[in-house]
């Protein structure tokens, strides 16, 4: 079965971190996510508000680094819960359970917060992102890569320009 989620929206609220009583941090916090068409009578796009909870250092990690009003990108799955409230009432919920979650805007001006990662699929910063080197001495065939000039498919001259040279074959081993 396939159950994978991937949502984008703004932070309504700072996140929530609590600890379960085995000491576990779960966050949780709302998305405010728009909705691609516009109504026909207002003219206006609709805004679904999506709970979503995050555990262990992903929890941590969107207590420490997210605010409200933040774009956010949580990627996961979804979950249906039922539980009962304080007046006996059964409910039904409806969560994304993030196991990774993006910035999905750019560091905001005059943020005093400081970000420590790689950048992820959507741009921003992933909560289970490796540290610029780690990876790379990880993998001998990746090398860090600062600009097409050092990127193994040819000359900075060719970038762009449909020319491309061949790759060094250095021990004749394929890196995959």
């Amino acid at each position: 079965m396939l159950n994978r989620i991937i949502i984008m929206g703004r932070l309504t609220r700072d996140p929530e971190l609590r600890r379960t009583q085995t000491g576990l941090p779960v966050a949780s916090f709302t998305l405010a996510v728009d909705r691609d068409f516009k109504d026909k009578t207002t003219g206006e796009k609709g805004v679904d508000f999506i709970d979503v909870v995050a555990w262990r250092s992903t929890a941590e990690y969107v207590s420490r680094y997210f605010t409200k009003g933040r774009m956010a990108v949580a990627e996961g799955r979804l979950q249906i819960r039922d539980w009962t409230d304080k007046d006996g009432n059964k409910r039904r919920t409806a969560e994304v359970v993030a196991e990774n979650v993006y910035f999905g805007d750019s560091k905001r001006d005059g943020d005093g917060g400081s970000y420590a990662g790689n950048t992820g699929a959507s741009g921003g910063y992933s909560s289970n992102s490796y540290p610029s080197n780690q990876y790379a001495s990880q993998n001998s065939y990746n090398a860090p890569v600062s600009g097409p000039e050092n990127s193994g498919y040819g000359s900075s001259s060719n970038f762009g320009n449909d020319q491309y040279s061949d790759m060094s074959d250095i021990d004749g081993d394929l890196p995959f």
